[in-house]
């Protein structure tokens, strides 16, 4: 709780790093959306060791986009903030290797195809099989570390680039006219989507690689798929997801999940503002306490 005048309200706490230390872009618009509420909120550094995370009703993670670096100590930062987190840190460990597309997979979730490689042999195997191919590091985020592999038979990792291990999945040629669609899904419910497309140069939809993003029609399919995706993790994991981004591309003439994003996803404030207010619902749900 968090003292304002003579009255205490709920804390929210925003997890975010340094980089990103106001918060994710367009995040005024959940600071609004939480004030509605009545929610007190501020963002804050996750490896901010003054931080007293046991003093929030609510601590959700935003913008942490350098956990991929320091896997480690972000989930044992996770594993100390207890209850009040949402999707918490089992979720966390789960999603933040991308070894879990095998999982989703393997219970029969249409995704791209995922082979897991150790070295460099279990690349080669694995792209000389797809054609061309991408290959990423087990942990990563933002699009780093991605490489596209060409001939299988002789691939190598670049010079500085990660040295394993990695997934390899079939390049999906739809990306460059098609890109990716992304549905949120809130408190199970799929409620916007967006369209990413990458730039000319690449195939990587994030801004920094000169991708593009804009809102469009939440459509039945995507939906459908996003909230099947969800069931299909709460099903595995017996975990209760408050919030998730379902990416997806067109494979083969069908949607296919490419990513579920459970653990830091953009909620792409600044182009759907009104994201804010289911995410805002879906924590003041969680920070007032139940009197039934």
């Amino acid at each position: 709780m968090e003292q304002r005048g003579e009255a205490e309200v709920p804390l929210v706490l925003l997890a975010t790093c340094k980089e990103w230390a106001d918060g994710e872009p367009g995040h005024a618009a959940l600071d609004a959306a939480l004030a509605a509420h009545g929610l007190a909120s501020r963002w804050v550094l996750w490896d901010d060791l003054s931080v007293d995370w046991g003093m929030a009703e609510v601590v959700a993670v935003r913008s942490t986009w350098d956990y991929d670096s320091r896997l480690g100590e972000f989930l044992g930062w996770a594993s100390g903030v207890g209850p009040a987190l949402l999707n918490g840190v089992e979720v966390f460990r789960w999603n933040t290797d991308k070894r879990y597309l095998t999982d989703l997979q393997r219970v029969g979730l249409p995704v791209i195809p995922t082979v897991t490689a150790e070295t460099v042999f279990d690349v080669r195997k694995a792209a000389d099989g797809f054609g061309l191919s991408v290959v990423k590091p087990w942990v990563a985020a933002g699009g780093r570390g991605l490489e596209v592999v060409a001939d299988g038979k002789v691939w190598l990792p670049q010079p500085g680039a990660h040295l394993g291990p990695w997934v390899v999945q079939p390049l999906v040629d739809t990306i460059h006219h098609y890109g990716e669609t992304s549905v949120f899904v809130i408190a199970g419910r799929p409620v916007s989507q967006v369209q990413k497309l990458p730039s000319r140069t690449d195939i990587r939809v994030h801004e920094q690689f000169g991708g593009t993003s804009r809102s469009v029609e939440l459509t039945e399919k995507a939906a459908s798929l996003a909230a099947e995706a969800v069931a299909t993790v709460v099903d595995l994991l017996h975990q209760e997801i408050v919030y998730a981004r379902v990416d997806m591309m067109q494979f083969r003439g069908r949607l296919v999940v490419s990513e579920v994003e459970l653990t830091e996803p953009g909620l792409y404030l600044d182009v759907l503002p009104l994201n804010a207010l289911p995410f805002a619902e879906a924590i003041a749900a969680r920070a007032y306490p139940h009197t039934w």
